[in-house]
């Protein structure tokens, strides 16, 4: 019979991370299953869970990863899961999530319903973003699963930008930078910078300028085949890339920046249906009961 072999991964700090993880490392170790985690967390993950085969989940594919932490620890395992192609499953700790959904309450009945393959999953958008230098030779490159901004380097000096989309100049921004956004990124920086909140199953990319002084500054929504070029048009600009805020290179006047869908998208595990109306009313605290019933005051009549 085949090892069947899952990742558990953890937030690298959250005491309450570790100790779900080694209870549902434990119970999986049991039920015969191969474990993989960060390499750099096998120690910790080791002494958690004495006497535990945990190996290094370098490029080791596994049929799913259950990841203990947040929206933070999830991004942290799409660098190793999305190219591979695997499941992500994620136990949310503290905060409401909108990638790890999954309540501590849960995690006691997790195992059997991993071992039972329980879980549904879906695909999410993921950008790809490539850089060229001034002589078009291949810069750098990376993927993003909530968003790609290009921000200034210098505080006090604006960017001066050339937005193209398809390869067809669209508007010049004057701006702090610009935000090329994935559905599942539209509650994260997208939505700080005035951006729409777009439902994950939408199949679209999203165009937002940050700060930018123009008359022409709304949010666009595009395609999911569309490209997005952006060309520093100032010899004195000097920007910075950043994708999921965790993957950064800088970029000079001459620089071209290109972003399209990446060809494999995100998968995410779920163990139940969870609208993705309930996240956001849990989330952000939507007061879907109405003010006067919230500070208890009703109209008489």
């Amino acid at each position: 019979m085949e090892t069947r072999s899952i990742a558990v991964l953890v937030h690298p700090e959250r005491a309450e991370a570790l100790s779900a993880a080694a209870q549902f490392t434990a119970r999986m170790q049991a039920a015969g299953f191969e474990i993989l985690t960060f390499p750099d967390d096998v120690d910790r993950m080791r002494a958690a869970v004495p006497g535990a085969r945990i190996e290094p989940a370098d490029a080791q594919a596994a049929e799913l990863a259950v990841v203990f932490g947040g929206d933070g620890t999830m991004l942290r395992a799409a660098e190793w899961g999305q190219p591979l192609g695997v499941p992500l499953l994620g136990v949310n700790l503290g905060h409401v999530g909108f990638l790890a959904e999954l309540e501590t309450s849960d995690v006691h009945s997790l195992h059997q319903a991993v071992i039972s393959r329980q879980y549904q999953v879906e695909e999410r958008i993921v950008l790809q973003v490539q850089v060229f230098d001034t002589e078009g030779a291949p810069k750098w490159q990376s993927f993003a699963v909530n968003e790609v901004s290009l921000e200034k380097l210098a505080r006090e000096r604006m960017l001066n930008v050339l937005v193209s989309v398809d390869e067809k100049p669209l508007s010049r921004w004057g701006c702090d930078g610009v935000l090329v956004a994935t559905p599942s990124g539209s509650t994260a920086y997208a939505f700080s910078a005035g951006g729409p909140v777009v439902w994950p199953a939408v199949q679209a990319m999203l165009l937002v300028p940050l700060s930018a002084h123009a008359l022409f500054n709304r949010p666009m929504v595009l395609a999911p085949s569309s490209e997005v070029q952006l060309d520093l048009c100032d010899a004195q600009s000097r920007g910075v890339i950043w994708c999921d805020g965790r993957r950064t290179v800088e970029v000079v006047c001459g620089d071209v920046v290109l972003v399209t869908t990446n060809d494999r998208a995100l998968r995410i595990a779920r163990l139940s249906e969870q609208p993705f109306t309930t996240r956001l009313v849990k989330k952000f605290d939507l007061p879907v009961e109405g003010w006067r019933k919230r500070t208890g005051h009703f109209d008489a009549h």
